[in-house]
């Protein structure tokens, strides 16, 4: 008897295990947009349906207004998180409270390779692994101090990580300035 169909077999004959499933070759894992704040929720009530998701989650300290320090876990992807499922299964993902949907490119749901959801899942990444925000390459970013203060720009280009080249429209021209990542933030539309 082959694995898929002993796979088939066991969906029929036991309850779903999401261990049993694992062994399935037609799964894949794919990335689900959640209403904000709500991750954790729909990782419970995707638990209680039985599919198999994934929260990559980090662990940072606040400062309440009372001076209080306290440590919290929070998901590393801001209202996203990851199931492994098969296509029979999406429907169920989808009837999920907090699940606003799959990601896909419009036309179908498109799965996600499986070393990336490894690398994540992987125990040494746990203890060491945080949310990066770098200025990419085609934001709109704005000078936040220095000569430039306040003058909005797109960023071209990223040289030696240390350094940003920004361009700036000036009286409809274009220059190149190169300035200090430090003084650089997101231009927030």
């Amino acid at each position: 008897m082959s694995q898929q169909t002993l796979c088939r077999w066991f969906e029929e004959k036991a309850p779903l295990n999401p261990a049993m499933l694992h062994a399935s070759g037609d799964r894949n894992w794919y990335a689900v947009f959640t209403v904000p704040q709500n991750e954790k929720s729909v990782v419970r009530h995707l638990d209680l349906r039985e599919v198999e998701s994934f929260l990559p989650t980090y662990e940072t300290v606040r400062v309440w207004k009372n001076r209080q320090r306290k440590k919290i876990v929070l998901p590393l992807f801001p209202s996203y998180l990851f199931v492994h499922i098969s296509s029979r299964d999406k429907a169920r993902v989808l009837q999920a409270p907090g699940v606003l949907h799959i990601v896909g490119n419009g036309r179908e749901y498109v799965p996600l390779p499986e070393p990336e959801i490894e690398f994540l899942r992987s125990s040494l990444l746990s203890q060491r692994i945080e949310p990066y925000r770098e200025l990419v390459v085609g934001e709109k970013v704005r000078v936040k101090s220095g000569a430039l203060r306040g003058v909005c720009g797109t960023l071209v280009r990223k040289s030696s990580g240390v350094r940003f080249i920004l361009t700036l429209t000036l009286i409809n021209q274009h220059a190149a300035v190169e300035v200090d990542a430090a003084d650089l933030e997101p231009l927030v539309a």
